[in-house]
């Protein structure tokens, strides 16, 4: 028979096309790759980058209005601190992560559409099993050129079971993001205290450093004179000198250390740079003297530290990947369902059905499980480790609290002692005074170390209020019902009636009389109600 030459070279040219153009893509592939080099980020994307997180940084904040108290300062903290912002965000991301999850959980249903293209008959030919020999000449039953489509619902018992394990885990992950976000408002609130009343000790003492720093630097020049012409022994006038710049020194050291605290304080509250403020001028509170029975407050701390709190919950989603890991190594039961379509119209159906139930399982898998057992037992006893050395840290700090705000208060009552013996110096050295050369440099060298005293005096408030502060943390104590969306006022107030109550839980008194302090004037500071 003789063979049309048309038909035999057709199909040779669809091969050398596909050859040529698996070769272009080729080509075009490795183009591609080799044309990927690094880019440094460009200046104007830094620069408008540092502009755009200047703006987030400090948007959408109340304006000071006024003088900051405790409260309104901690408030502030709380709502802008950009750390809590943080946990925030990370709380968020947790919920999402879980929200995704959920999805896992559900059979998959998925949809399909396309078209499908040969260069050539797919046909064939057949011979007989027993005989050899061929029993149908070549044929197709495939249009070179067809539509497919599909619908296939699947349910895998196994996917589910796993699916499941890992959404409890992402849950209890939630958790664990809200209990790190406790312990950064705790935080927040202990280094507000301590910040806070170092500021409001150097506010309050700044006015008189500025006096008495004139006052020196015009003694030390008559001493300086005096020295020259002879008109006191020369030893005398130097150490008076002496003295002078040690008590000078000294207040110039003792004024830095506390007007630090106020850069701090605007940190906490994530000022923007150049935002000034002024603190009220509360009363000192006054200090309880009597905590409760330790064994209550250590407790009390083991019940609601959220270190504690994040470790039960680690413990659980130590159980949950075990229990996931394990499931994965089950035998898994598959249903499928699936509606199908090909507009080949060789076909005798062109739509049909598809279902299938499958049970399958990888043996080697499941002799691993004894090994997944003995992992999640090691494991379990290393959260437990783990969860009673943070319990014996937190303890310890219980105690270590309690003994720093005893002796903080001794420390406390000894510089009020002594601050108030300076005074009574400087005010019998300032009405003693004469037209002598020695008692006006001795007033000087007598305020300035009254002014001294007063700001170690301040100091050792302010550590006191840290101590009590730290006694607070380490139990564990929360402001109660906060929340992100809440003005400063009301966010101040639920602070104050917070610590209000952590105070009736903590201290046995809760009515103590205060240490006296003086004011600027020598007047004597009245105590409000503890903060």
């Amino acid at each position: 028979m003789q063979s049309n030459p048309m038909q035999i070279q057709a199909p040779r040219r669809w091969p050398a096309r596909a050859a040529s153009l698996s070769a272009i893509a080729v080509a075009l592939a490795v183009i591609s790759g080799c044309a990927v080099s690094p880019k440094p980020i460009a200046q104007t994307d830094v620069r408008q980058r540092m502009a755009d997180d200047t703006r987030r940084m400090f948007a959408d904040q109340e304006p000071i209005s006024g003088p900051l108290a405790f409260a309104d300062v901690a408030a502030r903290a709380v709502k802008y601190n950009l750390d809590y912002r943080l946990r925030l965000m990370e709380g968020v991301f947790a919920q999402g992560q879980l929200d995704v999850s959920r999805w896992d959980m559900l059979p998959r249903l998925l949809v399909s559409s396309g078209y499908t293209s040969r260069s050539n008959e797919q046909g064939g030919r057949s011979i007989g099993i027993e005989s050899g020999l061929e029993t149908l000449s070549n044929s197709s039953s495939v249009e070179r050129n067809r539509r497919i489509a599909g619908a296939e619902f699947s349910w895998n018992v196994l996917d589910l079971g796993v699916s499941y394990y890992r959404a409890r885990a992402l849950a209890d992950q939630t958790l664990v993001a809200e209990e790190r976000k406790r312990k950064v408002v705790q935080n927040l609130l202990q280094d507000t205290r301590i910040a806070y009343w170092r500021a409001l000790g150097a506010q309050r003492l700044v006015s008189r450093v500025d006096a008495v720093m004139e006052k020196a630097a015009s003694a030390m020049e008559r001493a300086r004179q005096i020295e020259q012409q002879g008109l006191m022994p020369q030893p005398q006038v130097l150490a008076y000198q002496r003295a002078l710049l040690d008590a000078t020194t000294l207040l110039q050291n003792r004024r830095q250390e506390l007007e630090f605290a106020k850069a701090e304080l605007a940190a906490l509250m994530n000022l923007a740079p150049g935002v000034s403020f002024t603190l009220a001028d509360e009363a000192e509170a006054a200090l309880p003297t009597r905590l409760s029975e330790l064994s209550r407050l250590e407790e009390a701390a083991l019940e609601r530290r959220p270190e504690l709190r994040e470790e039960d919950y680690r413990k659980r989603i130590t159980a949950n990947e075990a229990r996931s890991a394990i499931a994965a190594t089950l035998p898994g039961l598959a249903l499928d369902i699936g509606g199908q379509f090909d507009s080949n119209r060789l076909l005798y159906n062109s739509s049909w059905v598809d279902t299938g139930l499958r049970l399958s399982a990888n043996l080697l898998r499941l002799a691993s499980i004894p090994s997944l057992m003995r992992s999640q037992e090691a494991q379990r006893a290393v959260d437990d480790q783990r969860r009673m050395a943070q319990a014996m840290a937190i303890l310890t700090q219980v105690r270590v609290a309690a003994l720093r705000y005893g002796l903080a208060r001794q420390e406390l009552k000894q510089s009020t002692e002594s601050a108030a013996v300076d005074q009574r110096l400087a005010n019998y050295a300032r009405a003693a005074t004469a037209s002598r050369v020695e008692s006006e440099l001795e007033l000087v060298r007598t305020e300035a170390r009254s002014l001294l005293s007063d700001y170690q005096r301040q100091i050792a408030y302010a550590n006191a209020q840290a101590a009590w502060g730290r006694v607070y943390n380490s139990l564990g104590y929360d402001i109660a019902g906060i929340e992100a969306s809440q003005g400063l006022a009301e966010i101040a107030r639920r602070i104050d009636a917070s610590i209000a109550d952590w105070q009736k839980l903590t201290f046995a008194l809760a009515h103590d009389a205060p240490l006296a302090s003086n004011d600027a004037d020598g007047r004597l500071l009245t105590p409000q109600a503890a903060r």
